[in-house]
């Protein structure tokens, strides 16, 4: 059964930087995509970027230069860099990963992926 965890929210000022991690256990990474997802208060969910079995990542425009996905597979862990924050990134950070797909991602394709973790809470205040 595969199972991901989320670490590394909290809380923090604008400008500031946070890195997310997802852990996995029961999956294996660089096979398929992986993605990270955000839902604020009273907004629907949506991509923020993902990575395929390539490396190769897609991201949305609201954090192209902030926020960088990565892979590290030695770790089996996904990460999500995260700088220049501001409060609109408020938000609790999903990971996820798909158990099939090998194509290229996109960052809003949520139909993707089939794996969810439980979330991570991001606060940044002005």
């Amino acid at each position: 059964q595969v199972q991901l965890v989320e670490s590394g929210g909290g809380s923090v000022q604008a400008g500031g930087s946070l890195r997310l991690s997802c852990a996995a256990s029961g999956y294996t990474y660089s096979s398929y995509s992986m993605g990270w997802f955000r839902q604020a208060p009273g907004k629907e969910r949506e991509g923020v970027a993902c990575i395929d079995s390539r490396g190769t990542t897609s991201s949305a425009d609201s954090v192209k230069g902030r926020f960088t996905a990565s892979l590290d597979n030695a770790k089996n862990t996904l990460y999500l860099q995260m700088n220049s924050l501001e409060p609109e990134d408020t938000a609790v950070y999903y990971c996820a990963a798909s158990g099939y797909y090998r194509g290229n991602c996109y960052y809003a394709d949520s139909w993707l992926f089939n794996f969810w973790g439980q979330g991570t809470q991001v606060t940044v205040s002005s």
